[in-house]
């Protein structure tokens, strides 16, 4: 009931607001010689301004103002305006509106709307995944890490996490803040710096702040075949008024460009307008870039016989990083994905990223704390980022009491059998580095190059070499 008393007095708002003015009488417009009158008016004002400044004589002046006055006249008795009235089809709008307007918006309600359907209180709706924001199992392990790093605020691994994940909600301020606290904590990730610099400038409207161009002139200093740094320090300098210098740069970015790379067509349009601004010729000034590299599928160079072209190393870790960071995006969705973990930390430790490795490690820890092959997968994440020590030290109590339990539901898991081993020797336990080790070469032939490994190391632990 309460709906329909709503929908009635919007109904009469409506009609309150479109029909008073179609109702209500027009005003009398002014008379064609009211308009007359007010222009002689101006021009006896521009003579007095003409005058004053000597563009025309005394005379000359007297000669025009007895003309204007004279038409001045000849408007003094203007005709009579009728009274005026609402036209007709004013009135005959405003009573089809009347009638339309509810009896339309009923039938459009009869037929689109669901009177039916029960009310949705605003608490029990997911009004980001509406605005077609994140789901909340996105926006729940973001609180988490923010909880997290609130805790443990050094944690740089974190609060990159934080940022690239505020990239891809296209949040850039919060991003920007993020990645800002990753880099402090982690000076020597190029790719975070340049990240940062980037997001900075996208919250900044895309220009380039001073802290911006700071960390991509950072990254520059030491690769200075960084395209993006390049781009956007060049567009600093364009942004400063420095326009020589910014199309210098964009022009040396675009002659060592492949003519297919992606950031081509926005360097030729900014060369451009730098060139413009120069009152250069922009096609004199714009380099050819470097031939397109083209890479052809397998299977039609199979079909050639053509030696398949190898990616360069830069070109695949680009791949292998495009390819986690997926996996990493699609994990935080989807935590319960324990292979996928293990594999994140596999790659991570491709990348050369232990931290990011044993972040990953306890998250699948978290998942199956009893799994055998998770447990030995923290453990040597544990001791991945361990730093190195001649003679080694011992594997913390922390690595050393998930390989225990790992051994504990597998008897025969050969990682944990030979950390625990290493470990055992390490601290001069020569009986238990025995037994670990005894047990772990019973699983290989005597052709194996592992089962030798362990022979020489169980002969030295008995020759106490």
């Amino acid at each position: 009931m309460l709906f329909w008393i709503l929908a009635a007095a919007l109904t009469v708002a409506v009609l309150l607001l479109i029909l008073p003015p179609l109702l209500k009488p027009a005003d009398a417009a002014p008379a064609r010689d009211d308009y007359d009158r007010e222009v002689y008016r101006d021009q006896l004002d521009e003579l007095e301004r003409d005058l004053a400044r000597g563009v025309i004589s005394p005379a000359q002046a007297e000669a025009a103002k007895a003309e204007i006055g004279r038409r001045m006249l000849a408007t003094a008795q203007p005709a009579p305006q009728p009274a005026a009235r609402p036209a007709r089809s004013a009135k005959a709008l405003a009573m089809v509106l009347a009638l339309t307007v509810p009896v339309g918006a009923l039938a459009v309600y009869g037929a689109v709307g669901r009177p039916d359907q029960p009310a949705r209180p605003l608490a029990s709706r997911n009004l980001e995944q509406e605005r077609g924001g994140p789901p909340k199992s996105v926006l729940a392990a973001i609180d988490k890490l923010k909880q997290q790093l609130a805790e443990s605020p050094d944690d740089a691994q974190g609060w990159a996490i934080l940022g690239q994940a505020y990239v891809k909600m296209n949040r850039p301020a919060e991003a920007a803040d993020a990645l800002r606290r990753a880099v402090a904590l982690n000076k020597d990730d190029l790719e975070l710096l340049g990240l940062f610099a980037e997001t900075l400038t996208e919250a900044n409207d895309g220009t380039v702040p001073e802290e911006a161009r700071a960390a991509f002139d950072g990254v520059l200093a030491r690769d200075p075949k960084d395209a993006r740094a390049r781009f956007f320090a060049a567009l600093a300098r364009h942004q400063a008024g420095d326009q020589r210098d910014a199309l210098e740069r964009w022009r040396a970015l675009l002659a060592e460009s492949p003519a297919n790379a992606a950031w081509v067509p926005t360097v030729r349009a900014h060369i451009r307008e730098a060139a413009i601004a120069l009152n250069l010729d922009p096609a004199a000034v714009t380099p050819n870039p470097l031939p397109a590299q083209e890479e052809a599928p397998a299977t039609a160079q199979a079909t050639q016989g053509q030696p398949q072209q190898q990616p360069s190393a830069e070109e695949r870790e680009q791949m292998v990083r495009g390819m986690v960071d997926g996996l990493a995006a699609r994990l935080a969705a989807d935590p319960s994905d324990i292979d996928g973990w293990v594999r994140l930390v596999r790659s991570y430790n491709v990348l050369g990223e232990p931290a990011k490795a044993l972040e990953a490690a306890r998250k699948a820890r978290e998942q199956a704390p009893d799994r055998p092959d998770v447990l030995v997968v923290y453990a040597s994440s544990i001791l991945q980022n361990q730093p190195r020590s001649d003679p080694p030290a011992p594997m913390p109590e922390e690595a050393t009491a998930a390989l225990r339990k790992a051994l504990a539901g597998d008897a025969t898991n050969r990682d944990a059998l030979w950390l625990l081993g290493l470990d055992a020797m390490t601290v001069g336990r020569k009986a238990e580095a025995t037994d670990y080790w005894t047990r772990l070469m019973a699983q290989f032939t005597p052709n194996d190059p592992e089962y030798a490994l362990l022979k020489t190391r169980l002969e030295s632990l008995k020759t106490g070499s």
